[in-house]
């Protein structure tokens, strides 16, 4: 299977989208080598501005160009788009509902030798806590690319989450369609519910082919837009099922499992058991090994999944 990294997919999408929206702007942070705007600044230099360094700067730069009517992209790497610049997006970006898009990549353990510093697993909870802020953390090349397109028709800030690891391409570029706040449903299952979101959505399909084999049925569910939740699937699936397991690339605090488990424990209480990383931080070494070290993995999943059944 065809895997691509999901900060490719967003650079080749930015391509696509300035045919379909000519008052599209993208800004970078010095790294777009990394992020993969350069795919567009080579072809849209005119529409290509590097910010240096500075991603509060960056940042505040996109909300001016925003107050203009335009579309904008800013780019950085997660742990300096949410954490250096929290206070701007919020303030200057959020506040002001602007039509500013971050493109945050490198999120995760999955940065590998970049190390702590970099290997953010707090963004989606710090995008998560501003008012009208939109968060997605797309599955793979498809869903990747559907998402940026989509967000040209959408009014208001948003959060792209978006990965250094090259992953699986499952989705059919022909058949898919992506809704905001739409998840979606990749197989089902009436023993248990596996959600899962960004890098752990393919390994969640697999470690469901694995536990059938085993006379197990489990549903799985890709939420791509962990804000606003698609509380509705979520819910009928903690109705039907009666028991979540969770599976993200983040911190167990505050990431999908959390909003999740809030809307669950709300409106059909059932048990919730959260697969992500568990309060501490990472360290420098291959993706893939810390991903295996992590449990972030397939097999992961499954004894996530068989602790959940023997509750």
């Amino acid at each position: 299977m065809e895997k691509i990294a999901t900060r490719i997919s967003y650079g080749n999408a930015l391509n696509e989208l300035i045919k379909k929206r000519p008052d599209l702007f993208v800004l970078d942070s010095d790294v777009s080598c990394a992020t993969m705007t350069n795919i567009f600044g080579k072809e849209n230099p005119d529409r290509h501005f590097n910010c240096g360094i500075q991603e509060c700067n960056m940042l505040g730069v996109a909300a001016g160009i925003a107050s203009t009517g335009r579309l904008v992209f800013a780019s950085a790497f997660a742990m300096f788009a949410a954490g250096r610049a929290y206070e701007i997006v919020r303030n200057s970006i959020g506040y002001p509902r602007l039509n500013v898009k971050i493109g945050a990549t490198h999120a995760g353990i999955s940065v590998g030798e970049d190390g702590a510093s970099h290997q953010c697993c707090e963004d989606i909870a710090l995008m998560r806590t501003i008012p009208g802020m939109t968060v997605i953390n797309p599955a793979d090349d498809v869903e990747a690319k559907a998402a940026v397109l989509a967000m040209a028709d959408f009014e208001g800030p948003a959060y792209l989450r978006f990965g250094r690891l090259p992953v699986p391409v499952f989705n059919n570029p022909d058949t898919y369609k992506f809704e905001v706040g739409k998840g979606v449903t990749l197989k089902e299952g009436g023993d248990i519910t596996i959600i899962a979101t960004g890098l752990l959505v393919y390994p969640a399909v697999e470690a469901a082919e694995e536990l059938a084999k085993e006379g197990v049925n489990a549903r799985v569910i890709n939420i791509h837009t962990i804000k606003p939740l698609d509380e509705e699937l979520v819910i009928k699936a903690a109705r039907e099922t009666g028991k979540i397991v969770v599976a993200e690339e983040h911190s167990v605090i505050g990431g999908l499992g959390s909003a999740v488990a809030e809307t669950v424990s709300e409106k059909c209480p059932v048990p919730v058991i959260k697969l992500g990383v568990n309060d501490t931080y990472g360290h420098s070494g291959p993706a893939l090994q810390l991903l295996e070290e992590f449990g972030l993995t397939t097999n992961g999943i499954i004894e996530k999944v068989k602790k959940a059944l023997n509750k």
